[in-house]
């Protein structure tokens, strides 16, 4: 089993749901499953992803020994179960089970090891965006989640997370404490979309 975060004392308001909450504040597995199905869907569908996945698979955790094992067509079939899990679930599913497998791996199934014992914020970086699924804004993102909410903050972790790092910024999913903080990350993504659509249409003509 992976190593959880309760001695941290940790409480987060991601998923906007106590128990999925809970779930991603005690398991590093939980977390980092939660920022991978963080793509084209509402963040609080992807973070609550984890703690419906623990249910159907009969508990009240995630295990990476016991997902990279699993049956690809069933862990499928746990993702495409209505409601499903993700706008794409075959897809996510697959790439949820090529996370586990690395984890197993490269840290014996352990999540928290990936930056339990870092050394700066630089390496930690580098230690995401080796993870199957995470590119470079994805570990990024994580990177800061893990420094403003979890404790987790090596030597540089705020320049290793780039913009995402910034205190006070409402940028990511890094920035939710709340209903309130999540209206803003929201804002913020809509404007950058647009901005980006903007400037695509610009270059275009």
């Amino acid at each position: 089993m992976a190593k959880s975060n309760k001695d941290q004392d940790i409480t987060l308001r991601i998923a906007q749901e106590p128990e999925a909450d809970e779930l991603l504040a005690r398991s590093p597995l939980a977390a980092l499953v939660g920022m991978l199905l963080d793509q084209q869907v509402p963040m609080e569908w992807a973070f609550s992803g984890p703690y419906t996945l623990a249910g159907r698979m009969g508990g009240d955790d995630l295990d990476a020994h016991e997902i990279a094992a699993y049956d690809p067509e069933a862990f499928a079939e746990l993702f495409t179960a209505k409601p499903a899990l993700h706008r794409y679930p075959g897809s996510m599913a697959k790439r949820v089970q090529q996370l586990c497998q690395y984890l197993v791996a490269e840290y014996e199934g352990d999540a928290s090891a990936v930056w339990s014992d870092v050394s700066s914020g630089a390496e930690l970086r580098k230690r995401l965006n080796a993870l199957p699924g995470f590119g470079t804004q994805k570990a990024q993102i994580f990177l800061a989640l893990l420094g403003k909410q979890f404790g987790v903050r090596p030597t540089g972790w705020r320049q290793a997370a780039g913009p995402y790092g910034e205190a006070g910024s409402r940028r990511s999913v890094a920035d939710i404490t709340g209903p309130e903080s999540l209206a803003e990350v929201r804002a913020f993504k809509q404007q950058a979309k647009q901005a980006a659509r903007t400037t695509k249409r610009t270059t275009a003509t």
